[in-house]
């Protein structure tokens, strides 16, 4: 698989320290900030094609997030992530255009699992658009 990079956001920094540490060892290219103020700004420093979004945060929360990444990225994946079982929000950010879900603490080859299935849409996505603008500029 192609490698490709991801933005973690969240608001513990003990968590998102060692969920650094554990996906670096997977030679994943990732990224780490712990607000969503900060994660608007990284993508504009270097976009990832992933992110992995905490649900609960103090400030713009992962909900609020998810809608400015969507708006001013609309390929990048995000996969919501949460320490607290609530459908409600799940549904929200899946409507609002999530990738996926995942409760925390999460199985570290199960978040790897959904972020290749994650890359792998927005690489796909990204094709159809290339493939869409080839006909468009073949047809003039």
């Amino acid at each position: 698989m192609d490698s490709f990079r991801v933005l973690l956001v969240d608001d513990e920094k003990d968590f998102l320290e060692t969920l650094v540490k554990r996906l670096r060892k997977r030679n994943l290219a990732v990224d780490a900030v712990t607000s969503g103020e900060e994660a608007l700004e990284a993508l504009k420093e270097a976009p990832a094609d992933v992110v992995v979004l905490d649900v609960r945060m103090p400030g713009m929360s992962g909900l609020e997030t998810l809608r400015e990444i969507k708006k001013q990225y609309p390929v990048i994946e995000i996969i919501m992530l949460t320490g607290h079982a609530n459908m409600e929000v799940a549904i929200e950010g899946m409507e609002l255009g999530a990738f996926d879900y995942l409760l925390k603490p999460m199985d570290i080859d199960e978040l790897l699992y959904k972020l290749q299935d994650a890359y792998k849409k927005k690489s796909l996505h990204e094709r159809r658009a290339e493939q869409v603008v080839e006909k468009v500029s073949t047809r003039k």
